[in-house]
């Protein structure tokens, strides 16, 4: 499961006094695959050790915070290719949908919002009622045809509010209502829902291991609640988001008379339209963040652990990016004494926000007023070019070897 090094860097690797750097950027999104961020980061530290006649030893780990990009971020870091699948976007359209499987074929993982998310409905009027998550089960069906022993679950840019019931319902699962026929796919449904019927419930999806990537606290239902919250950003007036959040009540009342467990209250359950509460009553499922699910996988802990030097970075640097994102991430899991370098497109932190995060220093791609559409057509050339630039002023001979923080600092 971890990074997949060219020949080059393997024989780097066989030097064990070289100076090692790891560069783990998330993607500039609309510009750049955290791939190729992570290569042209790459490009630029071995040129400037190059030149200072440093023996050096690179490794690209395309990393991702549990939303869009992880996909291609765990691909990029296996080596292995996105397989495709027939299925239905949110609207109950046909669609192609991409998913991965690891090199040892015992990982899989699902980026949801490819068959439910938001950008695949953007042509129409969003459809908050009816949008369903049922594009996502032949996703996971054909994880299963692959024998995976693990499915990460990556739910972010849902367009639908559904509980997963769309999902589940692909999987085999029969939502029924009085008088025992099977709702309509969408949330606006749920306010009739009676029973379950799990007979059909592929049962392979039970012997998995599923791990949700999920970033927010939300409940299921209330003020706080997966319709009221985020039911606007898929187009629910305000009698939709009543409509929603009885209807994802009373999906916990069913769910809870079926397996005793009564998961409304629980954090996180508002996920993405409250997918976690079915995948966790019913599969068992395991949320935790989407930073940390990543970082496991690909074994980011201990290459940050080996490293001399750290290179990170996203499209905006801000002070968002320090609550939870891929370079509050890295920052985390890379020790005290290592330095932690942020190349953006933009820098927005004030110094006293840098000083407090950790992080050694950050830097902007841009260089002087530009458009931001100039900026995207030279991202990569700019990216090695401040990454050159760090790592030569990193590497100068009046400096030690590696630099030294304050204590307590990174």
């Amino acid at each position: 499961m971890l990074c997949v090094m060219s020949k080059e860097m393997r024989e780097q690797d066989e030097t064990t006094d070289a100076v090692r750097v790891v560069a783990i950027p998330d993607s500039f999104k609309g510009s750049a695959s955290a791939i190729e961020v992570a290569e042209a980061m790459a490009d630029g530290a071995r040129e400037a050790y190059a030149d200072r006649g440093v023996a050096v030893s690179v490794h690209t780990l395309p990393f991702a915070d549990g939303g869009e990009g992880t996909l291609d971020a765990l691909l990029g870091a296996w080596g292995t290719k996105a397989l495709t699948v027939d299925t239905t976007d949110a609207l109950g359209r046909p669609t192609r949908a991409r998913y991965g499987v690891s090199a040892d074929g015992r990982t899989g993982v699902v980026e949801a919002a490819e068959a439910n998310g938001l950008p695949g409905v953007a042509d129409v009027p969003l459809q908050a009622r009816t949008a369903s998550s049922r594009g996502v089960g032949p996703l996971v069906s054909a994880l299963l045809d692959q024998g995976v022993e693990e499915i990460l679950l990556c739910i972010g840019g849902s367009a639908s509010t559904d509980g997963g019931t769309g999902m589940l319902s692909a999987l085999g699962v029969r939502f029924l209502d009085s008088e025992g026929s099977e709702l309509p796919d969408g949330g606006g449904e749920l306010t009739n829902l009676a029973s379950l019927d799990l007979s059909g419930l592929d049962q392979r999806a039970r012997s998995v291991r599923w791990r949700i990537a999920c970033d927010v606290t939300n409940p299921l239902v209330g003020e706080r609640g997966a319709a009221a919250v985020f039911g606007p950003q898929k187009g629910a007036s305000p009698e939709d988001v009543r409509v929603l959040d009885a209807g994802l009540a009373r999906l916990a009342d069913v769910l809870a008379e079926a397996t005793g467990q009564d998961l409304r209250e629980v954090e996180g359950m508002g996920a993405a339209g409250g997918i976690p509460v079915t995948m966790s009553a019913l599969l068992g499922a395991e949320l935790v963040p989407g930073s940390r699910m990543v970082a496991e996988v690909l074994d980011a802990d201990r290459l940050l652990g080996e490293a001399d030097l750290v290179l990170t970075g996203e499209g905006r640097f801000d002070s968002q990016s320090l609550g939870g994102k891929v370079v509050d991430a890295v920052r985390r899991l890379t020790p005290e004494h290592v330095p932690v370098v942020v190349i953006a497109g933009s820098v927005s932190v004030t110094a006293e926000e840098l000083r407090r995060s950790g992080v050694t220093a950050a830097f902007s791609i841009a260089r002087g007023p530009r458009t931001l559409e100039e900026i995207r057509e030279e991202t990569l050339p700019e990216i090695t070019s401040t990454a050159y630039q760090c790592c030569r002023l990193l590497t100068h001979p009046a400096l030690p070897s590696t630099v030294q923080p304050v204590p307590g600092t990174h």
